[in-house]
């Protein structure tokens, strides 16, 4: 069993010792996502894997809050941050601001791309690097920053 899983495993135990409600169903949420991969796939999943879904359910709590910073719904808001930080404490930690532009640029350099038609190749060769380690809707809006 992988690093990770057993880790999720081990804090939803903690977190039904300690009677913490909104922990346990952030946890037990995230154990589903990675079962239900692994059922319909029928593998067992490496923490890469893993990295993999939880940097997407943290994509979606993302996107949750800024709606509901549009709309005014601080109490929903407040439970996508709680749900959000408690992912993040699984993923790798996140590269900073001049790791990730550089990053870019090397694989900019790498693919000889010159126009946002080449965006592609270079999100090929960035993605399986940055995955879980940046929030990759940045890195894209990056890139095209620099090829235009």
């Amino acid at each position: 069993m992988s690093h990770l899983k057993n880790r999720l495993l081990s804090d939803i135990k903690e977190a039904m010792l300690k009677k913490d409600k909104e922990k346990l169903i952030t946890l037990r949420s995230l154990n589903a996502a990675v079962k239900q991969i692994e059922i319909d796939k029928r593998i067992e999943l490496s923490d890469t894997d893993i990295v993999v879904i939880l940097d997407k359910q943290a994509k979606q709590r993302r996107e949750s809050i800024s709606q509901f910073k549009a709309a005014n719904r601080v109490d929903l808001l407040q439970k996508e941050e709680y749900e959000l930080k408690i992912i993040q404490s699984y993923l790798p930690q996140q590269l900073s601001e001049s790791e990730i532009s550089q990053q870019i640029k090397n694989a900019i350099d790498k693919t000889a791309a010159t126009s946002i038609k080449d965006m592609g190749k270079v999100m090929a060769l960035l993605k399986p690097r940055m995955q879980g380690v940046a929030d990759l809707s940045i890195v894209s809006k990056k890139i095209k920053d620099i090829l235009q």
